[in-house]
Order: C-alpha cells, then structure tokens, then sequence
C-alpha cells in the first residue's frame, strides 16, 4: 500500500516534465494518492493533458493564479470528480523577465513588484482560501516551494527574493490559522534545482555549479528527491 493510498493531490504547477510540480505529482502517483492538474492558458493544455494521462487522470482544469474569479471556478470544477480532498501542492511563480536581471535597485518597477508577489506569494494564501471548504474535513496539508533567495540576497534573483520571503510568512500565518482545522501548510526550500523556469534567471547555471561544490554530497538535488520529501 502507498503512502498516499486514498489521498487526493491537486497540484498547481505541473506544466513540463522537467518542473518540480511534475517530480512531486510522480512522486505523490507512485504513492497511489489521485492527482488533479491545473493548466494556465490553452498553450500549455495539451502538455499538461499528457502528464495527467502518464498520471492516470482525468482531471485538468484551467487555472491563471492572476484572477480570482479562476481560482474560484477551480474549485468548482473540481467538485464536480471529488466531494473534498486532502493536498494542495502550489509550485507557481513568476515576475517579469526584465526583473531578474542586473542590480535590485536598477532593475525595480512598482508593477514588477506587485506582479512577483502577485503570482508568487498571494496565489498560495488564495488557493488555500478557495480550498478550505473542500479541505477542512480531509485534516490534510497545503505544500508550496520557496528558495535561499528569500533568506540571502542572490544575484539576478532580486523581487523574486522579496516574494519568496513572502510566501514564507504566509506559511507560518497560514499554518497557524488553519491549524485549529487538522490542516498543515509547510514549504519546502529545495535550493538550486535545474528547471525550465529556473533556465528565467541569468548566470543560473553557475548558481548550479557553486551550490554543487559546496554541497555536503557534492551534487544538486533533482525533481525526483523534491518529490519525495513533498509526498512524506
């Protein structure tokens, strides 16, 4: 019997299978918990249909975490497959390119400020929201990932770094808000991992390099070992 045996995933992120969302959903299905998806735009939907499929799944749904009234209608989507459910796995972030690039001080706009903690940040404590009807009998947990940028300030990585601390905080207020509930929220920091995403940040590549001399085990972690410490 698998960890996840009777559990039911919904995992916001899954976009490719180089994504950590897509280590975490193998991870979560080779533990037999059910796994929806969500797409954010038509572009992308096939790909995620095809990950749902490797999944066995039929439930994928679309999702822009920019408007409320789609993370709201998620949700009623998804009650028409599940009654409740008991993981929500949000792996989504974004600020725009010209953002991470340069110095903090040159590179800042207001709106790619608010655009990084929009995405980032607020869409956890708001799929949490959304969610809470469908999960306040599971007692089960809310997941996202986060980054050393939000402890130390990193090269190129700038508002991201301000969002991830967000999200942060927003894992400790949310965990003591829903506690009283039977509901976790934890985040996981990985460190550097090789994504298509991560691919956004300039010099990423030396990031990878440096963190892998430096590591104890003198190497990155991959989707695969994210995964698994989602699905525990």
């Amino acid at each position: 019997m698998g960890l996840l045996k009777n559990k039911r995933a919904l995992i916001i992120g899954a976009v490719n299978n180089h994504s950590i969302a897509y280590g975490i959903a193998k991870c979560m299905h080779r533990e037999n918990a059910e796994i929806a998806l969500t797409y954010q735009t038509e572009k992308v939907k096939s790909r995620v249909e095809k990950i749902a499929a490797e999944l066995n799944s039929n439930i994928v749904i679309p999702c822009d975490l920019a408007y409320d009234d789609q993370i709201n209608n998620l949700f009623i989507e998804l009650k028409k497959h599940w009654d409740k459910f008991d993981i929500l796995i949000h792996s989504a972030a974004f600020a725009p390119a010209e953002q991470l690039e340069g110095r903090y001080i040159d590179c800042l706009t207001r709106e790619g400020f608010k655009t990084a903690h929009d995405i980032s940040s607020y869409s956890f404590s708001a799929l949490a929201q959304a969610a809470y009807p469908m999960m306040k009998e599971s007692k089960g947990a809310l997941l996202t990932l986060s980054h050393i940028g939000a402890e130390k300030a990193l090269v190129n990585y700038n508002v991201m770094g301000l969002a991830k601390a967000s999200l942060e905080a927003s894992v400790r207020y949310l965990a003591n808000s829903l506690g009283q509930d039977g509901i976790r929220v934890n985040g996981i920091s990985a460190g550097a991992v090789r994504t298509l995403a991560s691919s956004g940040i300039k010099n990423f590549r030396k990031m990878l390099t440096y963190s892998e001399k430096v590591s104890p085990l003198r190497r990155n972690v991959n989707q695969e070992e994210v995964g698994n410490a989602a699905a525990f």
